[in-house]
């Protein structure tokens, strides 16, 4: 649709030309057809894990074989109504691989195909367990024979003490008996001594001899001595 203008024509006032622009947008409205209605999306097909999820959960599963290795392991289901057979790798409670095959050779093949990568995989969790045992095996040894060492060191420095105070008291003991043995041999002199003057006692005693003691002679008169000379007469005397 399209308009003329005149060249003579007076110019339009501001509403006829918005009643003009209405009517163009009508007519380009009619004139352009109407986009058809979008259709809704079709769902895609489920996938194998889907699938084999609700086949779990409404029990069409027949489980044939399942092989644990550590936290891995494989199992091979066959479903009834459809002649077909799953093949699972899973780990803990999460199935990793799901394939699904109408043959049972090849669903014998995945399923050890899928063992043997559990024992490969199980390799890693069975040595960390393995180790994980051994260090808490080798602390506790290690706990136990600090226990027993402290006890032995114990020991020996009660002993030890024991021994400190026995030596001391031998040493005491040994200087006492010294001591008692300078002693028993001054009473066994002192014994030897009294015995004998009671032997000498008890023989005169027993002796019917009287004896009397000994009178000592008056000792002499002493000799009285001559007048002593001069020393010159006597060696006058002499020379005469």
């Amino acid at each position: 649709m399209s308009f003329v203008t005149r060249r003579a024509a007076k110019p339009l006032c501001l509403p006829a030309l918005l009643a003009i622009a209405l009517f163009c947008s009508a007519a380009f409205a009619a004139d352009t057809p109407a986009p058809a209605a979008s259709a809704p999306a079709a769902p895609g097909p489920a996938s194998i894990v889907d699938d084999f999820h609700r086949l779990l959960q409404n029990h069409q599963l027949t489980e044939l074989r399942t092989t644990y290795n550590s936290s891995y392991g494989a199992s091979l289901l066959f479903q009834p109504e459809q002649l077909e057979f799953y093949v699972a790798l899973f780990h803990g409670k999460d199935f990793w691989r799901v394939i699904r095959t109408d043959s049972y050779d090849d669903a014998q093949n995945v399923y050890h195909t899928f063992v043997a990568q559990t024992e490969e995989l199980a390799k890693v969790d069975i040595d960390a367990l393995r180790l994980q045992a051994n260090k808490q095996y080798t602390d506790r040894m290690v706990s136990m024979n600090q226990q027993r060492l402290q006890n032995l060191e114990r020991d020996a420095e009660y002993q030890r003490q024991q021994t400190q105070l026995v030596a001391a008291q031998q040493q005491q003991a040994a200087q006492q008996s010294s001591s008692l043995t300078a002693d028993l041999r001054a009473s066994n002199s002192e014994l030897d001594a009294v015995r004998e003057r009671i032997h000498e006692l008890e023989a005169q005693q027993s002796n019917p001899t009287l004896t009397l003691p000994k009178q000592e002679a008056p000792a002499p008169a002493p000799v009285p001595s001559a007048p002593a000379v001069p020393a010159a007469t006597a060696q006058t005397a002499s020379t005469q």
